[in-house]
């Protein structure tokens, strides 16, 4: 996963075709869980998919996207909101989930 910049963070979202992006804090423990979820996705892409970012630290970007809780996984299309995935059920539904986004 990759470190979305405190200063970019915004423009970051809005390059990126489709942008993955794991929205998390750190002292969550379900937020660790979905990590390994999430980790594992990329293992078996072979590739990082994901960025990261600490709502702690982007209080601006939770709010221009209306993050409710964590973890989240924001999917994006140019900056705009395609879908927040918050329920983060298993790394086989989270495969499927994300299979209509990440191109092998």
């Amino acid at each position: 996963m990759q470190e979305i910049d405190n200063k970019t963070a915004g423009h970051e979202l809005e390059e990126q075709n489709i942008g993955l992006t794991f929205i998390h804090t750190p002292f969550c423990g379900t937020c660790h869980l979905a990590r390994k979820m999430l980790t594992t996705i990329e293992v078996t892409y072979n590739r990082e998919l994901f960025n990261e970012c600490n709502a702690s630290l982007h209080p601006d970007l939770m709010k221009t996207y209306q993050i409710k809780s964590v973890p989240c996984l924001l999917v994006t299309h140019h900056g705009e909101t395609v879908e927040k995935i918050y329920a983060f059920h298993s790394v086989p539904f989270m495969y499927d989930k994300l299979s209509e986004y990440v191109k092998k």
